[in-house]
C-alpha cells in the first residue's frame, strides 16, 4: 500500500511539473490580449453620465428645430433672444456634464494605472518564485519526492514528510493560479487604460467643440440683443411718428369740419346735401379692397409688448390692387401724410369721412368729385414691419369708428 502511495506521489509530481512549466511559458509568451470590460463602478458612473449628455443633446437639438421654425415663419426677435438663451444655457450645461464626465475618466485613468502597475510587480514577483521552484525541481529530479519519502526514519515521519511535501504542491498550485490571474488582470488593465484614454480623447474633442457652439449662440444672443434694443427703438420712434400723424389726420378733419358749419350757417347759404353713408348702410357698404383684416381697430398690443390704438382697419392685398372709395363724396385730401403714406379722404357730406392710406399711387385730386366704387388709387407697402395692405378708416360726425361694422359680411 505504501508503495502505491508512493507511485501516486512521483506520478503527482511529474504532472504538477509539467502543469507548472506550462503556465510558466504562458505567463513569458502571452501577446494576444482578451477583449476585457470595465468595472461595473466605472460603466454605471460612464453610462449614467452618458445618458444625461444624451438628454442634453435632445433637448438642445429641440430647441434648435424651434429656432428655425421662428426663423422660417413670422416671429419677433425677442422669441429668437428667448431661444439663444435657451440654447446658450442647454450648451452650458452640456459642457459642464463633458467636464464631469472627464474627472470621471481621469479617475478612473488613475486607478487603472495604479492597479496596472500593481499587478505588473506582483507578477514579476511570482514569476520569479516559481522560476526558482522549476530549477529546484529540475535539479532535484522527478524522483525527489519518493526519495525524500523513502528516507524517513519511520511511519511518522513517513507521514509528516507526506503532508509536507502535499502543502508544498498545494502551494505551487495556487501560486500557478495567483499567476493566471495576475495575467488576466493585467490584460484587463491595458485594454480599460486604452479604452479610457480614447474616451478621453473623444471628451476633449467634444468639449471644444461645444464651448466654441457656446461662443457662437453668445455672440448670436448679443448681436440679437443689440437688434432687439435697436428695433425696440425705432417701433417706439414709429409709434410717436402715427401718433403725431394721427393728431394731423384728426385735426384736418376738425378744421374741415369747422369750415362746413361756417358755410352752412353763412347768409344765403345752400341747404347741405345729405351725407351719401346712412346708420342704414352698416353692414352693408362694399369693400374698398378685397383682402385679409391684417389689423383690425382699437388698441393692439405688439409683440415687443409696444401698444398701439388703431383709428382703423389694416387690409392686406397685393401690390398694385385699385383700391374703391365705399360711397360718393369730394376728395378733401390726397397727399402724403408722414407714416400714412399716400392717403386720400373723402367727404361724404353731413361731417362723414372715409380714408384711405398706406397708398402707392394716387389717381384723384384734391376738390374732385368721386362716384360710389370709383378708383381712387392703389395699395402699396409703407410700413417695413408688414406686407401691402390699405390702411381705412369710416368716420362719421368726424369721429373714428371701427370700420369693420360698416361693410358687407363675407360669407
Amino acid at each position: 500500500m505504501i508503495v502505491r502511495r508512493l507511485s501516486a506521489l512521483v506520478d503527482g509530481g511529474r504532472r504538477r511539473g509539467r502543469a507548472l512549466a506550462a503556465t510558466l511559458c504562458a505567463v513569458a509568451c502571452a501577446t494576444s490580449l482578451a477583449a476585457q470590460q470595465p468595472p461595473p463602478s466605472t460603466d454605471a458612473r460612464l453610462r449614467q453620465q452618458q445618458a444625461e449628455l444624451d438628454s442634453l443633446r435632445r433637448e438642445r437639438a429641440n430647441l434648435e428645430s424651434r429656432m428655425s421654425t421662428l426663423q422660417r415663419s413670422a416671429r419677433t426677435l425677442a422669441d429668437e433672444v428667448n431661444n439663444l438663451e435657451a440654447q446658450r444655457r442647454t450648451t452650458a450645461r452640456l459642457v459642464d456634464a463633458l467636464e464631469k464626465q472627464l474627472e470621471t475618466i481621469n479617475e478612473e485613468v488613475e486607478k487603472a494605472g495604479t492597479g496596472l502597475a500593481r499587478a505588473e510587480r506582483e507578477l514579476a514577483d511570482k514569476r520569479d518564485g516559481l522560476q526558482r521552484r522549476m530549477v529546484e525541481i529540475y535539479k532535484r529530479g522527478s524522483l525527489y519526492d519518493v526519495e525524500a519519502l523513502l528516507s524517513a526514519q519511520s511511519f511518522a515521519g513517513l507521514v509528516a514528510r507526506y503532508k509536507y511535501l502535499h502543502e508544498l504542491a498545494l502551494h505551487d498550485r495556487g501560486m500557478v493560479r495567483r499567476v493566471e490571474g495576475l495575467r488576466d488582470q493585467i490584460v484587463s488593465q491595458r485594454l480599460l487604460l486604452v479604452r479610457l484614454q480614447d474616451e478621453v480623447g473623444r471628451n476633449r474633442r467634444e468639449k471644444e467643440r461645444e464651448a466654441e457652439r457656446l461662443a457662437s449662440l453668445e455672440r448670436q444672443r448679443q448681436q440679437r440683443l443689440t437688434q432687439v434694443q435697436r428695433s425696440t427703438a425705432q417701433t417706439r420712434e414709429r409709434l410717436s411718428q402715427i401718433t403725431r400723424d394721427e393728431s394731423r389726420i384728426a385735426n384736418a378733419i376738425a378744421a374741415l369740419e369747422t369750415a362746413r358749419r361756417r358755410a352752412e350757417m353763412a347768409p344765403n347759404a345752400r341747404p347741405a346735401a345729405p351725407s351719401s353713408i346712412r346708420t342704414a348702410d352698416l353692414g352693408k357698404l362694399d369693400w374698398p379692397v378685397d383682402g385679409a383684416v391684417i389689423y383690425s381697430f382699437g388698441r393692439v398690443i405688439n409683440p415687443n409688448n409696444t401698444t398701439i390704438r388703431w383709428n382703423g382697419m389694416g387690409i392686406g392685398a397685393p401690390l398694385g390692387t385699385p383700391v374703391k372709395t365705399i360711397a360718393a363724396g369730394e376728395v378733401v385730401l390726397a397727399d402724403l401724410v408722414g407714416t400714412y403714406g399716400r392717403t386720400v379722404i373723402v367727404q361724404h357730406g353731413g361731417g362723414d369721412y372715409s380714408m384711405y392710406a398706406s397708398l402707392a399711387r394716387i389717381d384723384v385730386r384734391l376738390g374732385q368729385q368721386v362716384t360710389k366704387g370709383q378708383v381712387l388709387g392703389t395699395v402699396g407697402a409703407v410700413d417695413p414691419d408688414m406686407p401691402p395692405h390699405l390702411h381705412f378708416e369710416v368716420r362719421p360726425k368726424g369721429r373714428a369708428v371701427d370700420p369693420l361694422e360698416w361693410l358687407r359680411a363675407r360669407r
